[in-house]
């Protein structure tokens, strides 16, 4: 199937639901600790639906009700899942359930989709192995999933890259379980605010850390410790924000983005500063958790911006770059090219098949923009963020877009179509029988 966006104007309001990373370690930490907690506002996407049922492979008793999910933990005593966990399409749950495996007695066999099979995961191998876990992929010469985790996790010393901030909050959220102290070493670490957002959920759950360096190259936990429930309020998510925020800032609008946490620690809230930066009208009302934007005027290239710590928000980015003057370049990419997709040849790609001009490097993106955007066909790559910002780059291209294989939008935002269609972006789907049919 595809949906069909065209250039037109917007208006109105549109909600945004619930954090993914913040609902994926509430529901696993739920499951860790003891007693009953409590989440609210959780996000019912599929990266977070398969976070819960992993929470409920280990032992969790779970209790699904509208807009809030009830988790009785098993206070530590984590069980040796019966089957293999299919993590689906989220790369955040892989990786967190990873670790919580180690501190299972017995084997257990973690994967995933196609895409997750091809995602490495071998430095958290590594890490769980120095851990005193026994981890290892199952395919000879492969770095991905499926692997196969043996525990128990005894403590130790851990050295990483720092590459993938999931591996360093993998190993944080389940070190205070395991019988001794756990020293985690990360030579350069990137998504920081990633981190901090991990160190804020084990404080929330009630385990503090013995030491931890400011720059986050070093954390040292106590092992032994136990997690206490809560109830929490997940709040909005800043990733899934990008996409309706620059659809707004491109397209003439008037368009209210509500339910916002601007004290949030997600790194993707600096988003909406990046565009007011580069000349959006986007005004903050921080008490009533609001962005009011009025879009549609000219945006200014000539900027250089680091994606380091925010590199979910490049295919957002990349769109608003096409009706900015000049060239507005993106650094600091490696990251952004081992998520869900290569996200940089992938946009750099389907951008240049609606007639943007984008140069990359390895860890680089220049678009030069103000040029229109023409129509044209592209495809999703089964990536939720390419989905979202490419119907986005529709709504203010010359002809109509078609973003074929749309329907993974749903692991991080669901109903995203259809709150677009809120604002009047007349978003239309076809089947694939439809498809064939219209020239």
């Amino acid at each position: 199937m595809y949906w069909e966006s065209a250039a037109r104007p917007l208006g109105g309001e549109i909600p945004i639901p619930g954090s993914k990373s913040h609902t994926i370690r509430a529901a696993l930490l739920a499951a860790m600790a003891g007693g009953t907690s409590v989440i609210r506002n959780p996000l019912e996407s599929g990266d977070c639906l398969c976070a819960l049922k992993a929470a409920g492979a280990f032992g969790a008793e779970i209790t699904r009700g509208p807009g809030v999910w009830t988790v009785r933990g098993t206070d530590g005593g984590l069980k040796l899942p019966e089957d293999v966990l299919d993590c689906g399409n989220s790369g955040t749950t892989t990786n967190f359930v990873m670790s919580m495996a180690a501190l299972c007695g017995g084997c257990t066999v973690i994967t995933g989709d196609s895409q997750i099979r091809r995602r490495p995961v071998i430095e958290l191998v590594r890490a769980l192995n120095c851990l005193g876990a026994e981890a290892f992929p199952t395919r000879p010469g492969s770095d991905a999933p499926p692997v196969v985790i043996r525990g128990v996790m005894k403590g130790g010393e851990a050295r990483v890259s720092g590459f993938n901030s999931q591996v360093i909050s993998s190993l944080l959220l389940s070190a205070p379980l395991a019988a001794g102290d756990t020293v985690i070493l990360a030579a350069d670490p990137l998504e920081k605010p990633y981190l901090q957002m991990t160190l804020d959920w084990l404080h929330n759950y009630g385990v503090t850390l013995k030491s931890y360096a400011g720059d986050f190259t070093r954390f040292e936990v106590k092992g032994g410790q136990g997690y206490r429930a809560r109830e929490s309020t997940v709040s909005a998510d800043w990733s899934a924000a990008a996409f309706p925020l620059v659809a707004a800032v491109c397209a003439p609008s008037e368009v209210v983005l509500s339910g916002l946490d601007f004290g949030d620690s997600q790194c993707d809230k600096a988003v909406v500063d990046i565009l007011i930066a580069m000349g959006a009208d986007i005004q903050k009302d921080e008490s009533g958790g609001r962005l009011l934007v009025r879009g549609g005027k000219p945006l200014r290239g000539g900027s250089v911006i680091s994606l380091k710590d925010i590199p979910d928000s490049l295919p957002a980015l990349a769109v608003a770059a096409c009706r900015a003057q000049g060239d507005t370049t993106f650094t600091g990419l490696a990251h952004v090219r081992v998520k869900e997709t290569d996200r940089v040849a992938v946009m750099e790609g389907e951008l240049r098949n609606i007639g943007a001009e984008v140069r990359t490097t390895a860890e680089t993106m220049t678009v030069t923009g103000g040029a229109p955007l023409r129509g044209g066909s592209v495809e999703s790559h089964g990536d939720h963020r390419i989905a979202m910002a490419l119907t986005a780059a529709g709504l203010c291209a010359e002809g109509p877009v078609r973003v074929h294989n749309p329907e993974c939008a749903s692991v991080s935002f669901p109903g995203f179509f259809e709150r677009m269609n809120s604002l009047g972006a007349g978003l239309r789907s076809y089947n694939q029988e439809e498809a064939l049919q219209i020239p």
